[in-house]
């Protein structure tokens, strides 16, 4: 179940980015709202989450799942640009995640 926590924790961790970005420097009130409110969610169920995944595993695939799904969000959503070394730089950082998950007990 913890493993659960911590994926939906990253999700909104991503949900609170972009909604971060579209607040316009919090200047926004719908946006700031979504913002703060998904940040406060996203930090409970990542300490659920790490009452039995260590620190440094939960951690990194916490921060790694808001990287990924923020570099996806800026390509489909906001038009950021797609390159070779972005897909590689975001291959490793996927391939990292893999890794750490494999190495947890």
């Amino acid at each position: 179940m913890a493993w659960i926590y911590l994926v939906l924790a990253g999700v909104l961790e991503v949900v609170w980015a972009y909604s971060m970005k579209q607040s316009a420097g919090f200047t926004r009130l719908l946006p700031s709202l979504v913002t703060l409110t998904t940040m406060a969610g996203s930090f409970w169920l990542l300490s659920i989450a790490m009452r039995t995944i260590p620190l440094g595993t939960a951690y990194t695939i916490w921060t790694g799942i808001g990287a990924v799904g923020a570099f996806l969000i800026g390509i489909t959503l906001l038009g950021e640009p797609v390159s070779t070394l972005r897909l590689v730089a975001v291959s490793l950082i996927v391939s990292g995640l893999v890794l750490m998950k494999l190495s947890s007990p």
